[in-house]
């Protein structure tokens, strides 16, 4: 772990002061991917900025139609809350199933999204629930905001406050976990609207994606048979140790009857 300069910021003015003023900043939230990040010397900041304290983003608030999630909320806060698990089962159910019970009192769903792992369970809720990211600057739509692996539409002086999804009359949440991780080697949320349907893919390609034909069709008629005759585009799917583009093609097809199949029974 290389020197730097460590600073615990109160409120978010303070945090983007701290920003401004820093060579080489890096934020600190949960801190489960940039700790480690540090220890392997893969990161060099000049300033830690803690944002740990900062109370008002850790609030999970009901709009008209949307519920805004604070940047510092847990995977525990989310899957427990009453908002959460009422209006967005899927997203709670999501929360669940992140590492173990460690990480999930620690990692914040800010710090997954700007991080944007290509394995991350958040991008894909935040995709099919037509979220914005909510920053310190301005807000980002989800479909502009993951760019590639590891890389957002984030700026270097934005800080992640929150997200804003739209509640779908019903959503679910199905992965295939790596079994020493627990990231996805494919995970799939789908959220059914009065007049839409939205699927998003996380864990089989560079980045989340959405699957925008499978959802015309499953508007027409939301039934799982329509997937009988559906050939899963592997080309631009990871292939690695753990797993080949070909599998992650066959999962994905499962992973997806098995979600058609949980929400046209709700």
């Amino acid at each position: 772990m290389y020197n730097f300069r460590y600073h615990k910021a109160s409120t978010i003015e303070t945090a983007i002061s701290l920003i401004e003023q820093s060579d080489d900043p890096k934020i600190l939230a949960g801190g489960h991917t940039l700790i480690p990040t540090l220890k392997q010397r893969l990161s060099q900041p000049t300033d830690i900025i803690d944002i740990s304290s900062i109370d008002e983003l850790k609030r999970i608030t009901l709009g008209e139609g949307n519920v805004t999630i604070g940047a510092l909320c847990t995977h525990a806060h989310i899957s427990n809350s009453p908002e959460i698990t009422k209006n967005i089962p899927g997203l709670a159910d999501l929360a669940k199933q992140i590492g173990d019970p460690q990480v999930r009192h620690k990692g914040t769903v800010g710090g997954s999204i700007a991080n944007a792992d290509p394995a991350a369970d958040y991008p894909a809720a935040v995709l099919a629930l037509n979220g914005e990211v909510l920053t310190s600057k301005e807000n980002h739509f989800a479909a502009n905001f993951f760019i590639d692996m590891f890389e957002t539409a984030l700026k270097s002086n934005e800080i992640i406050t929150g997200i804003r999804l739209q509640i779908p009359k019903s959503s679910t949440y199905k992965k295939f976990r790596n079994p020493a991780s627990g990231y996805a080697m494919v995970g799939v949320f789908v959220a059914r609207y009065d007049n839409d349907v939205r699927i998003a893919v996380t864990g089989a390609s560079s980045t989340v994606y959405r699957m925008e034909d499978i959802e015309g069709m499953l508007k027409s008629s939301f039934d799982n048979d329509i997937m009988e005759g559906i050939e899963i585009d592997t080309t631009d799917f990871n292939d690695d140790i753990h797993a080949s583009a070909k599998y992650r093609g066959v999962i994905l097809k499962v992973l997806l009857e098995e979600a058609i199949l949980e929400l046209k029974e709700t």
